[in-house]
């Protein structure tokens, strides 16, 4: 045990994993941006893509409910 009893090895581990793990996140940020950056030049909407992603994230019948919720909203607002 180091100072303070922490483990220095094993508080070393956590950070090198966490540190790979962050290299890793900056990497799949850089390629997901390639791809929209590759899609809006075929004449792809951007944020409709995102919101396309956003929504086959979620279950069907959250997906619906939420849709059905928009329409009630923008009716409200006289949008519909």
């Amino acid at each position: 045990m180091a100072d303070g009893g922490v483990a220095a090895e094993r508080l070393t581990s956590f950070i090198e994993r966490l540190e790979r793990l962050e290299d890793e996140r900056r990497d799949t940020a850089d390629q997901i941006k390639d791809v929209f950056a590759e899609a809006k030049g075929e004449g792809f909407d951007v944020p409709t893509m995102r919101t396309v992603l956003k929504l086959r994230r979620q279950k069907p019948h959250d997906r619906s409910e939420q849709e059905e919720l928009l329409e009630v909203y923008k009716a409200a607002l006289g949008m519909a």
